[in-house]
């Protein structure tokens, strides 16, 4: 039995037409309701479904209405026309991403001031410009000229100086004088112009501190400070302990001057407000408040040594700054203390040397040496029973004639000047003494505290040097160079091109291993360049560590070598 087909009424199609046709109002006055008429060509399918349809379109999709005439009679109607287009349709796409691109595509940037490439000043110009720079101003004082700003100071450092300075003066304890009346002898005449850069640290908010001869004077002269306090401190506690080793002197600087005690100095001055003038310093993170502390403290520094010298470092560290090397939170770690038996010069048996004296001493006119106390603190007085021994007579005659000592001297009583070459060959022969030779029965009987101090003069020296040879250089460029120049590796290594590292007195048990070990020899022939830094420092001056290290071993590499 065949069955008849089934037939369905059609479904509405998506692009179903809805018609709708909108009378213009004659006239305002006439009713609303009087002047509409709808006209519907839908087919007989329920509204609700058409509506439906309608309701559920993305919005991206436009709706066709076509008008059909109306029964109604009357002037002609205006229609409106929405027309689908598929949601992937390229026309569509492409109109919308025209669209995009009108309200975000970035307008093109400007480079950069400092990339942009501006043409050479020629040599008249250029000649001129250091002339009138203030670094040149100084004849007398060439490492405090250096540290100058290279132009002039304009009128906003002009007010910040007016405003603040003072503060800042009475705070460390200095007149309030301008130091600008001062004489031109005086290198305290610059002391006001150098204060106001170790203020200006370039995470401030203003374009004042970012102005290049403030930001490159500023870092310039944090750049020679690290150097100072450094150097300051490892006389300082050389002296206070006679009878203790470079390590736990290492660990009271850090608690003294480590980056996160500085902000607690500088609140003690109560020069928090100069540092961070729009913020409390106590409420900011640690991260944000270390910075700008210690590149003020190291500037500070800077400044005042170049102005006044070491003891005024040492007033404004323990007097305004009030440091405390006796405080608990100082003290270094509880190490084994190896029993030193022998003796300490006289004028440190049975106390502590404060800061004052260390500050308030001179030499006496006929004094041995440049710094006698520190040599003493260094070269133990049992170090004569070395005297005559092999080492004297055959290796220090070499050792002095490679180092060009003893340098010629105009003593007045010629008994100083063979007093003196006696204490210098003892100590060259300390100098090459290896700890394994020695220390375990006599603790001081090595090159570490000499070590100690040569290496912090040997810094300061090598700043001085490339402060004033690159004038224009900013402190972190210096600071890259001067870590280059004074690496551990090279500073062994100019030792040993002078074969002086043959001539260093180990213990028998270790000599075979240092010698044919470069990662043992290395190090210790390091130690024992910075060892004759320091006896050069205590015993003719900062002058022969210079000539040690810029002729005698070149640490620059400009000499000729010799073919």
């Amino acid at each position: 039995m065949a069955s008849s087909p089934l037939t369905l009424p059609p479904r509405p199609s998506p692009s179903m037409e809805l018609s709708c046709a909108i009378r213009v109002l004659p006239c305002p006055s006439s009713s609303p309701t009087s002047c509409l008429s709808f006209s519907s060509s839908i087919s007989t399918f329920p509204l609700k479904s058409q509506f439906k349809l309608i309701r559920f379109l993305p919005p991206s999709i436009s709706i066709r209405a076509v008008s059909v005439a109306g029964e109604q009679s009357g002037p002609p109607q205006q229609t409106l026309t929405l027309t689908t287009t598929p949601a992937n349709s390229p026309q569509r796409l492409l109109k919308e991403l025209a669209e995009r691109k009108k309200v975000t595509s970035p307008k093109k940037k400007i480079p950069p001031r400092r990339f942009i490439l501006k043409p050479p000043l020629d040599d008249a110009k250029l000649t001129q410009r250091f002339l009138n720079s203030p670094q040149l101003s100084l004849k007398s004082f060439p490492l405090l000229s250096s540290c100058l700003p290279p132009s002039r100071l304009n009128n906003a450092d002009r007010t910040w100086i007016e405003e603040y300075l003072l503060e800042a003066k009475q705070a460390l304890g200095y007149p309030l004088e301008p130091s600008e009346k001062l004489g031109d002898d005086n290198p305290a005449k610059q002391f006001d112009t150098l204060l106001y850069l170790a203020f200006q640290h370039p995470f401030g908010e203003g374009e004042r501190t970012k102005a290049r001869h403030i930001r490159n004077g500023h870092s310039r002269l944090w750049f020679l400070g690290q150097y100072v306090i450094e150097l300051a401190f490892s006389e300082f506690f050389l002296q206070k302990y006679p009878r203790e080793s470079p390590g736990p002197m290492r660990e009271r600087v850090y608690a003294l001057t480590g980056k996160h005690v500085m902000p607690k100095w500088i609140k003690a001055a109560s020069l928090q407000n100069l540092v961070f003038p729009y913020d409390e310093m106590d409420k900011m993170i640690r991260k944000e408040r270390e910075p700008p502390v210690k590149s003020v403290f190291w500037a500070l520094f800077g400044a005042i040594y170049l102005c006044f010298g070491m003891p005024e470092v040492y007033r404004v560290l323990f007097e305004a700054f009030g440091m405390d090397p006796e405080d608990e939170n100082c003290q270094p770690k509880l190490r084994r203390q190896l029993e030193d038996v022998d003796y300490v010069s006289v004028e440190f048996e049975g106390r502590q040397l404060g800061w004052q004296e260390v500050a308030a001493y001179r030499p006496p006119e006929d004094a041995l040496f440049a710094h006698p106390r520190l040599f003493r603190a260094c070269v133990p007085p049992g170090m004569h029973r070395f005297r005559g021994n092999i080492w004297d007579f055959d290796c220090r005659p070499k050792v002095m004639e490679a180092l060009g000592y003893p340098l010629q001297m105009t003593d007045r009583i010629p008994e100083i000047t063979e007093a003196r070459n006696i204490e210098l060959g003892l100590g060259l022969q300390l100098c090459f003494l290896h700890p394994s030779k020695y220390k375990f029965e006599h603790p001081r009987f090595c090159f570490e505290r000499l070590e100690y101090v040569g290496q912090k003069i040997q810094d300061l020296v090598m700043a001085e040097r490339l402060l004033m040879k690159h004038l224009d250089a900013p402190g972190r460029w210096l600071q890259e160079k001067h870590r280059r120049l004074t690496m551990n590796k090279f500073c062994g290594r100019y030792l040993r091109e002078k074969h002086l590292h043959s001539f260093i007195i180990y213990n028998e048990a270790v000599q075979d291993k240092y010698e044919h070990n470069r990662r043992l020899r290395n190090p210790t022939s390091t130690a024992v360049q910075q060892a004759i830094h320091g006896l050069s420092y205590c015993v003719y001056g900062k002058p022969d560590v210079r000539r040690l290290m810029f002729e005698v071993f070149d640490f620059e590499q400009i000499l000729p070598k010799p073919v």
